[in-house]
């Protein structure tokens, strides 16, 4: 749904038939696409700047990592044929 300056107000999930279960299911999936669970965990507890740092960092090591595994696994795959 939109304003009447074209700016988004929101997810709308319209019911059919009385069919609330329906909708509320359709209504998780938006939210579920639109990733506003996500941002509500988020946004939780409040995260220190260092924190956010180390977990980033965290979290590259572990795409470092797991890039190397499958680096690993294709070179074995490849020998072995």
């Amino acid at each position: 749904m939109r304003d009447k300056n074209g700016i988004p107000q929101g997810i709308v999930v319209e019911v059919q038939n009385g069919d609330l279960e329906r909708a509320l299911r359709k209504l998780k999936k938006k939210m579920q696409n639109e990733g506003v669970l996500q941002d509500l965990k988020k946004k939780e507890f409040y995260v220190k700047p260092s924190e956010l740092r180390r977990r980033a960092r965290g979290q590259a090591l572990a795409r470092m990592r797991k890039r190397a595994r499958m680096e690993d696994m294709n070179n074995k795959a490849d020998k072995s044929e």
